[in-house]
């Protein structure tokens, strides 16, 4: 799975949000400020040659569909990620923002029933 640029990642994240749309569409879904029409369409192009999406020609227009699971493309990011930078250790990336105070103590107990329960989310 390669690895997305941020401009592709907005795009993504559009998409995502109602598994697809026309470029007018997953404009409005953008955050400010949002990209150039044309920008939008150029972006969309490279995520297809990647793979990440599928175009449909609906009259004049495209219709993008995703074809990564979000979930999916999430995992393989924080995987490299804790990989990277936590010597694939997620403990470590736990104990990291624990010591930053970046998580407090009702986050970690609520993590540690999550992983308890077995609960994805």
């Amino acid at each position: 799975m390669h690895k997305l640029t941020s401009q592709e990642e907005e795009a993504m994240r559009a998409i995502w949000a109602e598994q697809g749309g026309f470029i007018s569409e997953l404009l409005e879904r953008m955050p400010q400020p949002q990209p150039p029409h044309t920008t939008l369409a150029s972006t969309l192009k490279n995520l297809e040659k990647k793979g990440y999406v599928t175009a449909q020609k609906l009259g004049n227009s495209f219709y993008y569909r995703p074809l990564i699971d979000q979930q999916a493309y999430k995992k393989e990011r924080m995987t490299e990620f804790v990989g990277h930078y936590f010597n694939h250790s997620f403990r470590d990336m736990v104990a990291f923002f624990t010591t930053q105070q970046q998580i407090s103590p009702q986050d970690l107990q609520e993590i540690i029933h999550l992983i308890e329960s077995g609960e994805d989310h």
